[in-house]
């Protein structure tokens, strides 16, 4: 990877100790002696122990802006390839001058620095704290991975301020509380919110803050400050920092209402230039920012879903680009995963889709103790806040996720869903024919091992798409029992024994229900006959009509409203229905989807 970063950035000098030497070698570029000629670069050999050798005065450059380049940081890339971030001086200038305001920095505080820098969190580290006049501790490696030692150094040294991942405060609970007033900020990764409240605990003289920013948007856009005692049931990223912009936007461009979920896109001070040397990625993530009259200005596509807070606060979902489509609905895999994380059980969790086709299911693996209950809880959990196709049909539980070698989620090593990923009731085998034959076909279909007679269908993963394989599986019986059926009776058992009696009645007979075309004369409902008969009665009436009139604040856009209006018109047949009379007897017609709504507008002004 560091070869790949140097051949892409191209350096014209590179400083160098002598392990970043050998490396240069492995690299092909020039050796210490030579100058910079061609595609090579300038080394210099740095010896750490002849700092006092080194210059202690800035370099005077002349003509320096802001919208000059202050660094480069590659970050990684979906094909594999390292993406060279350009961030301006502005950028990384609003950076710190928003510290004080956000995080309450100031010349007395001591600030640890835990992340290495080749992290983009060190711009807002480093130069924040010696910016402001601050003093740095700069950590050990055998401090920086015992949780237990950086704690005891966080309270022996009285710092005040810490920037930490998730990942490290994960086991804190054998922590002792700090007695010094340390501001405690989260970032790098999403907060849990069973992490939250046990940091509240460690923390009791001090304060929370949850930090969100790509590196594309230099280090930080969005901060929340976590009130003393909160008990809320989400933890919010907050709102934007000084000077940044953050618009949540549909598919369309458009911004959402106020608790849908859309798109994050960051606009303002601190958008970076565009990736090194990829011209189309970059058209593709920084794109014109249309909210504003600078034709200049652009915005940056995080490709992070979120939803604003009635407060106006933002709340992270998730990635947008984990998308998955299961029995015809498009799932963001992402804010299942965010739902997760917000059970107090769960410190990670991540949901992915297995099989393909019709036998394709979401699973979840979350990190969390063990509990025998913790199946059924959060698929409660989840079910109280999702719809049935998105509550995972198998939980697994995990002591940790497995990672690749570059730390992230490793997807080919996650384990297949065993029995105990399912809400299983106690294990009775079952009884009889019926039974046995119709546990068989639901192990089937739910790839199953074995299924108890007190199993419910839906328990174990089951939905509407297998419930209509499974009647046709259970017709061989000689029964043809109605879908509903095993919606009142999801158990084995007492599904089994519906069955039995149909067998006994003789079963039931259903027609199939075929679909009528929709471009001719179709009749009328019950419903709709009864009005017909009113209105031919009494004449033009109003009393079915539904008039509403409705004020609105500010300007209408009305591309966005005729193009809203029309949607709707499209989605329901019943608002395209009109009525006619064929020989004397009414009949409906639906108008074509594409016809739309015409809006006749009116000037009231004058």
């Amino acid at each position: 990877r560091l070869i790949s970063i140097l051949e892409d950035a191209r350096p014209s000098i590179a400083l160098v100790d002598n392990v970043g030497l050998a490396i240069l070698k492995e690299a092909k570029m020039n050796q210490p002696s030579q100058k910079e000629h061609g595609d090579g670069a300038l080394i210099v050999m740095i010896d750490i122990n002849e700092q006092r050798l080194l210059p202690r005065t800035n370099p005077e450059v002349d003509g320096l802006t802001s919208r000059h380049l202050a660094y480069v940081i590659y970050t990684s890339g979906s094909t594999g390839k390292p993406k060279g971030v350009m961030v301006e001086h502005g950028g990384v200038v609003n950076l710190i001058m928003s510290r004080p305001d956000v995080y309450g920095f100031s010349a007395s505080d001591r600030m640890v620095q835990f992340y290495s820098i080749a992290f983009d969190g060190c711009a807002l580290i480093i130069f924040t704290t010696l910016c402001l006049g601050g003093s740095l501790h700069l950590l050990t490696d055998d401090i920086r991975s015992n949780p237990t030692q950086l704690w005891d150094y966080l309270q022996k040294r009285s710092i005040t301020q810490a920037a930490l991942p998730p990942a490290i405060l994960q086991d804190c609970k054998n922590l002792q509380s700090l007695s010094t007033p340390l501001t405690l900020i989260v970032a790098g990764e999403a907060l849990p919110l069973s992490l939250l409240c046990d940091l509240q605990a460690l923390v009791p003289n001090g304060r929370i803050v949850n930090d969100y920013g790509p590196t594309e948007a230099t280090v930080s856009s969005i901060a929340w400050k976590c009130p003393q005692n909160y008990d809320g049931d989400v933890v919010p990223i907050g709102r934007p920092i000084a000077n940044k912009r953050i618009y949540i936007l549909d598919n369309h461009g458009q911004p959402v209402p106020l608790g849908a979920k859309g798109e994050l896109y960051i606009g303002g001070v601190g958008v970076a230039r565009g990736y090194l040397n990829r011209p189309e990625l970059t058209a593709r993530a920084f794109l014109q920012d249309p909210f504003v009259d600078d034709q200049d200005a652009r915005m940056y596509k995080a490709g992070d879903l979120a939803r604003y807070l009635p407060d106006g606060t933002i709340v992270f979902l998730g990635r947008n680009d984990h998308q998955v489509k299961i029995r015809g609905f498009r799932i963001e895999l992402g804010e299942i995963d965010a739902h997760l994380v917000d059970h107090t059980m769960v410190d990670k969790a991540v949901v992915v889709a297995m099989g393909e086709g019709s036998d394709k299911r979401l699973v979840a693996y979350v990190v969390a103790k063990p509990d025998d209950q913790l199946v059924q809880s959060l698929r409660t959990h989840l079910s109280s806040r999702l719809p049935d196709y998105m509550v995972p049909a198998a939980i697994v539980r995990l002591d940790a996720l497995p990672l690749t070698s570059n730390g992230k989620l490793d997807r080919k090593a996650l384990p297949a869903p065993d029995s105990s990923a399912f809400v299983h009731e106690e294990y009775e085998e079952p009884r009889g024919e019926i039974e046995t034959r119709i546990a068989y076909f639901w192990a089937e279909l739910l790839h199953l091992d074995r299924v108890s007679r007190n199993d419910n269908f839906f328990a174990l993963g089951g939905h509407s798409l297998l419930a209509v394989r499974l009647m046709n599986r259970i017709a061989v019986l000689g029964v043809q029992p109605s879908l509903s059926s095993l919606f009142a009776s999801p158990r084995l058992s007492s599904l089994a024994e519906y069955v039995s009696q149909q067998l006994l009645t003789g079963g039931v007979s259903l027609s199939m229900i075929k679909p009528i075309p929709r471009d001719g004369d179709l009749p009328l409902s019950f419903s709709q006959q009864r009005m017909w008969f009113l209105s031919q009665l009494e004449g033009v009436s109003q009393t079915y009509h539904m008039p509403l009139a409705v004020r609105f604040r500010g300007e209408i856009n009305r591309e966005a409203w005729q193009r809203a209006l029309d949607t709707v018109f499209t989605r329901h047949e019943a608002l395209r229905s009109v009525f006619v009379a064929v020989d004397g007897q009414p009949q409906v017609q639906i108008l074509p989807a594409h016809s739309g709504i015409p809006i006749r507008w009116e000037d009231l002004r004058g």
